[in-house]
């Protein structure tokens, strides 16, 4: 049953109305965690189910990233999450950059924690949770020249200090719903004798950011299973040190839907075995939802599955959403996007433009059916 059509609309507002109030109490109850047979997220006190329904929150609408903005202009934080509450999400996935917490390789930037702190009083009064993306480097311009110039191994412990950092302060917040080590990480392609190895840590420009890092600029001889499992252990053991409860995984290209076939990476038997639950990003193709779903069930490891991203970029709206229906069956969770703007101010704007309609549309859709999402078994 299409999620949108499932109910009149009345009767949807205040299904709606009561799943949010119902949801949220929980939320300041209760952590989420992996339920007992590995295969879907529950309440860790009710054991109630719990189905993600959220938001990427990586930029606002001038492409500005949180963290370099949530300081000055924190009364613009508050209103976009009591935004997306309203749009009846109950996940935000937010992207923190090294740049803004590291002052060095192994010193914290106190006045950036501090800010963090906030945002998790703030997810916790909205009845929000939060999916904590770090290691970001989007925008270059940030990233400290002392960072690009490690090596892989002092890059690694870098990078498990910011780990272990984040961890230290986020540990005690019922609204942290996992720690994502990095988004989309790559590694470099198989090099001929005699060839250079790569030198940039960074790829894939896309609209001035950087949502693409490699993990290593040279094999060395290692498979790519045997460089992912080494670093993600690294990152979790970091981690660990701690929190020893909140959910750890790793947002990826789902390389089996981009390549039309082939095997998980991070989602081997050989990588996951310390990665909670399985995060990857679709964005389905016009006409190919049946290509997309077999792809996603790829990744249907015998852990809980979320798409991490998903927009009607390559796809209409109504795609879309078959996408979430049809996939509602092995999947425990789905997270958009929302930059900033309401559907209503979108629609309003005099320079509005097809991105701004099609946005509007979706986040009308979103919206619409998010009270059937919330009440998935």
């Amino acid at each position: 049953m299409p999620v949108s059509n499932a109910v009149p609309h009345a009767i949807l507002f205040c299904l709606l109305s009561l799943s949010i109030s119902s949801t949220t109490m929980a939320q300041t109850q209760s952590r989420i965690r992996v339920s007992d047979d590995g295969n879907h997220f529950v309440f860790a006190e009710t054991r109630q189910p719990f189905r993600v329904w959220g938001v990427n929150y990586d930029h606002n609408g001038a492409g500005e990233l949180i963290d370099e903005y949530w300081i000055e202009r924190w009364d613009e934080v508050g209103q976009d999450f009591a935004e997306i509450k309203s749009l009846g999400a109950n996940c935000v996935r937010i992207h923190l950059q090294v740049g803004k917490f590291l002052i060095a390789a192994d010193k914290i930037n106190q006045l950036a924690v501090d800010q963090l702190k906030k945002l998790l009083k703030l997810a916790e009064h909205e009845g929000l949770y939060l999916d904590i993306t770090g290691l970001a480097c989007y925008h270059k311009a940030n990233v400290p020249p002392w960072y690009d110039q490690l090596n892989e191994q002092d890059r690694w412990q870098t990078q498990a200090f910011f780990w272990g950092s984040i961890a230290e302060a986020c540990r005690d917040s019922p609204a942290v719903f996992c720690y994502d080590l990095m988004n989309e990480p790559v590694f470099p392609a198989k090099k001929q004798a005699g060839e250079e190895p790569d030198r940039e840590w960074l790829a894939g420009e896309l609209g001035g950011k950087f949502f693409v890092q490699r993990l290593t600029l040279d094999l060395n001889g290692r498979t790519r299973q045997e460089i992912a499992k080494a670093w993600v252990n690294q990152m979790v053991d970091a981690i660990r040190e701690h929190d020893d409860q909140t959910m750890v995984t790793v947002g990826v290209i789902p390389w089996v839907f981009a390549f039309g076939g082939g095997k998980p990476l991070f989602y081997s038997p050989e990588v996951s075995e310390r990665l909670d639950f399985a995060s990857v990003h679709f964005y389905p193709q016009k006409d190919k939802v049946d290509a997309a779903i077999t792809a996603l069930e790829a990744y249907d490891i015998g852990k809980p599955l979320v798409v991490e991203e998903m927009f009607p970029l390559k796809c209409s709206t109504a795609e879309l959403e078959d996408f979430v229906n049809r996939s509602a069956k092995f999947t425990d969770g789905w997270i958009s996007f929302y930059w900033g703007e309401t559907a209503a101010q979108l629609k309003q704007k005099p320079e509005a433009t097809i991105a701004h309609a099609i946005t509007a549309a979706w986040l009308e859709k979103f919206h619409a059916m998010s009270a059937q999402i919330l009440m998935l078994p």
